[in-house]
């Protein structure tokens, strides 16, 4: 199968029959298998926009209940390392959009099917149909059937940001971050402290939290957000 002739099997894949065909088709459209002007609104770039939103939405509700205990920037980094494009690609991969893909002939040959940019960007495109087809709980579904189990047993551990931002400034030749209190707020029952991290050269990062040592690891991956550094990525 290299076209959408028939796209019975793959809403089988994700577990919907869709009411409006067009909005799959569209959202399995390559920019290059189009001709003519306003190439962009006819290819999946418009639903992958959507998409993105709409799994950030599904995936943060889903965390704040799968982990009650968390802090914030614990669940940013559990929503990062879940929409990132390596773990759409894969979800991709795993609906099985390869062979629906409708392509130029120039990237068909180039084997684009299997490119991760493009998977990645399908899977967010698709999440995005199925939510314009039916709503928000039928894309929540979608999104739970191929994630819930990536949100409950991640594939590598999330370490310590204070950690890895140190071993990120060792091998740069850098001193080790420097914490340094900015403020205390609120009650003593209930302080809020914000702290800043600082490395020579490098603008520093500030971040809050409940203990110097919640605010200091924010700022930490605050700071590791801002380089583009992944926490699960050795130095």
């Amino acid at each position: 199968m290299s076209a959408i002739d028939d796209l019975a099997s793959l809403e089988a894949r994700i577990g919907h029959v869709f009411a409006d065909r067009a909005l799959i088709e569209l959202a399995l459209t390559h920019i290059s298998a189009l001709k003519g002007e306003a190439l962009r609104v006819r290819s999946y770039q418009r639903l992958e926009f959507l998409g993105d939103h709409v799994l950030g939405s599904v995936v943060s509700d889903m965390l704040f209940t799968a982990f009650p205990q968390a802090e914030e920037g614990e669940l940013s980094r559990r929503l990062a390392d879940l929409v990132r494009e390596e773990a759409c690609a894969e979800v991709a991969e795993d609906m099985m959009v390869g062979p629906f893909i409708r392509l130029g002939v120039g990237e068909a040959q180039s084997g684009a099917r299997k490119r991760r940019t493009i998977l990645a960007d399908i899977a967010e495109a698709v999440v995005a149909a199925v939510y314009l087809d039916a709503g928000y709980e039928a894309a929540r579904a979608l999104v739970d059937r191929f994630w819930r189990a990536r949100l409950e047993a991640p594939r590598r551990p999330l370490r310590d940001p204070k950690t890895v931002l140190q071993e990120w400034a060792q091998a740069r030749g850098l001193p080790p971050p420097a914490y340094r209190e900015v403020s205390r707020t609120g009650p003593d029952h209930a302080p809020r402290f914000v702290m800043a991290v600082e490395l020579p050269g490098l603008e520093r990062a500030e971040a809050l939290g409940a203990s110097k040592q919640d605010a200091q690891k924010a700022a930490a991956a605050a700071f590791l957000a801002r380089e583009g550094v992944s926490e699960g990525s050795e130095a």
